[in-house]
């Protein structure tokens, strides 16, 4: 514990050493699942992935042109062209002295070795006039240009982004395994709570729609529940119906007053590791566990929620997860005015640029 002290709390923790003792009391399961492709954008792979097919699965031609044996236009140059036989585009073989149309990508046809570019060609009758000499394989992409077959892809613990999920249905794979999602409950508290049509002295309930929307983003499952009134009895019922979740979310009831009764039934069943940290907005936070479930206890000012939700279930879900946790963007910028800090915390102002 920190030597902060806040009226009603009889401790205040810093961020970094309050957000260790979340991590510390989360253990990381081991679930995972198989997805097609069509549902792994943004998953984590638990497992490595090689090519099971090289790309490309044929040599093709890299440019418009005709597809030539090299040995037939050696001695090709401008004044002196080497004569072919042309053929039809449809023809699969390429025989001595003849040369068959292709354009970028097509199959090289058998019996071919290089693509004469059609800029150095000139098409006289059944004939075609080839102004320059080629080496074999020239404007040709030959087999595993791009990626051989066994090649490895992606190690586990790679974000699948939707490039690479094109990436790997070229190459043969049409479903990977990836680590399933962590679960998440999350409680919305409060008897002055309403979804709709709030009446004087009623608030429309946005915390727990907001935070299951970054409990998404953040690559958990979320289950938004209805609304817990302050009673003890329904707030405990509420936990303990979401301890088989991976992480229970509480917002509102977090501070010290008559009516926030969370971090008191949490530690009726379990243990307050904080309550209070060093931040504003947000300083009324608390973090617990209950039957080896982390319980992030989010305050029910909107910013401070939010503030608190980044600071500690991003990285938590992160952790439980095994996923891999990104920093965030910065940039600078100049302040218009000063902004007041009190010391000792870590302030979180919103600003606009």
């Amino acid at each position: 514990m920190s030597d902060l002290h806040i009226s009603g709390f009889k401790d205040v923790t810093r961020i970094a050493p309050a957000r260790e003792r979340l991590l510390s009391a989360a253990t990381p399961h081991e679930r995972t699942e198989r997805v097609s492709l069509t549902n792994a954008d943004e998953r984590v792979l638990a497992e490595s992935i090689a090519a099971r097919r090289a790309v490309p699965h044929y040599a093709r031609a890299a440019m418009d042109g005709y597809a030539v044996r090299a040995q037939d236009t050696f001695g090709a140059g401008e004044r002196n062209p080497e004569i072919l036989r042309r053929r039809e585009v449809e023809e699969r073989s390429v025989a001595p002295g003849e040369a068959c149309r292709v354009h970028t990508g097509s199959e090289l046809p058998e019996g071919a070795d290089s693509v004469v570019m059609i800029e150095r060609v000139e098409e006289v009758g059944d004939d075609l006039e080839v102004f320059g000499a080629l080496a074999e394989g020239a404007n040709v992409a030959p087999v595993g240009e791009d990626v051989a077959a066994g090649q490895g892809l992606f190690d586990a613990g790679h974000r699948l982004r939707p490039s690479d999920l094109g990436l790997l249905k070229s190459t043969g794979v049409s479903d990977v395994q990836v680590k399933e999602r962590p679960t998440v409950g999350v409680v919305p508290t409060g008897e002055e709570l309403v979804q709709a049509d709030p009446e004087p002295g009623e608030v429309i309930e946005t915390n727990g729609l907001t935070v299951s929307g970054y409990v998404k983003r953040w690559g958990g499952q979320a289950r938004y529940r209805n609304v817990v009134t302050d009673d003890r009895e329904a707030l405990r019922a509420a936990l303990q119906r979401d301890l088989t979740k991976d992480v229970v979310v509480t917002t509102g009831g977090s501070s010290v007053g008559e009516r926030d009764l969370i971090p008191e039934v949490v530690g009726d069943l379990g243990e307050v590791l904080v309550h209070g940290v060093a931040l504003r907005p947000g300083h009324p936070v608390a973090l617990g566990v209950v039957e080896e479930t982390p319980v992030v206890m989010l305050p029910g000012y909107p910013v401070a929620c939010i503030v608190n939700a980044v600071q500690f279930l991003r990285p938590l879900l992160k952790h439980v997860g095994g996923l891999p946790l990104e920093e965030h963007s910065t940039r600078a910028a100049r302040l218009a005015r000063k902004i007041e800090s009190e010391p000792g915390y870590k302030t979180f102002a919103r600003v606009r640029v």
